[in-house]
């Protein structure tokens, strides 16, 4: 019960890794609020509050009410992101105004909210979602991973920037994880199947990582445990970030 007496919230907690997230630090002794712009379907012990990240006057306000109503807050986790599809000339303006607005600017909001009370903690920590699409260079996903990128490199900054603030941040490097989101798109494919063989194939481990799995990972950065862990990238993406399999043929280059 290493989270035992403090305080965490948990963006786009209501469904995937956010909520896979807030129930693991709930059972190891969080108080956990969840932040969603569908908040309905969160349920006790997780408080469930309503916010659009994307929208600056939305989410300082879910931050402080979150504050008043657990007494302080100790862990901020940014989850709360959506995707893009497609190469650099495919997707419009305000599409990519959007992605950002959500995936980088929605960091911000929260943390800058977030920040009077992580500085009273004597256990404060962020931990950021990013994407195996930071580094990797995937096919048909510009927006997306140029969003990404920009997370890791918000991370690392914010690392440095909070030292003296005893404040650690993380991120977390997820490859392609089996949720809700990445089953819609599955479901929009000409052909489903073999999509998600594909999907499977790309990672070394032959399948999708699950959302415990990444808030596994999520739960080790936030904890006091990890007091000495700060400006880290954590993957978790079954080995695609660093691992290059045989496909067949010579032991040899």
């Amino acid at each position: 019960m290493e989270y035992e007496g403090l305080r965490a919230l948990v963006t786009g907690g209501a469904s995937g890794i956010g909520l896979a997230t807030a129930r693991l630090l709930a059972e190891r002794g969080a108080a956990v609020a969840c932040l969603d712009l569908d908040p309905s379907t969160i349920s006790e012990p997780l408080l469930g509050l309503r916010a659009d990240v994307a929208d600056d006057a939305s989410a300082s306000a879910a931050v402080a009410d979150a504050g008043q109503q657990l007494g302080g807050l100790d862990i901020v986790v940014n989850n709360a992101g959506i995707g893009a599809a497609g190469p650099v000339e495919a997707n419009p303006d305000d599409e990519w105004r959007r992605v950002f607005e959500v995936n980088v600017l929605g960091i911000v909001r929260v943390t800058r909210a977030a920040m009077p009370w992580l500085r009273r903690s004597p256990h404060a920590a962020i931990v950021n979602l990013c994407s195996i699409a930071a580094t990797a260079g995937l096919p048909d996903r510009a927006l997306y991973s140029a969003s990404k990128g920009a997370v890791q490199s918000l991370t690392l900054a914010m690392a440095t920037d909070h030292l003296a603030d005893r404040i650690r941040v993380n991120c977390v490097n997820p490859g392609t994880v089996d949720t809700p989101w990445v089953r819609r798109l599955l479901d929009a494919a000409p052909d489903p199947d073999a999509e998600l063989a594909a999907l499977r194939s790309r990672q070394p481990i032959g399948r999708l990582v699950t959302a415990e799995e990444v808030a596994a990972a999520i739960c080790y950065l936030a904890s006091p445990l990890a007091a000495s862990t700060t400006g880290t990238v954590l993957a978790v993406d079954g080995g695609m970030s660093g691992l290059r399999p045989r496909k067949g043929g010579s032991d040899g280059p």
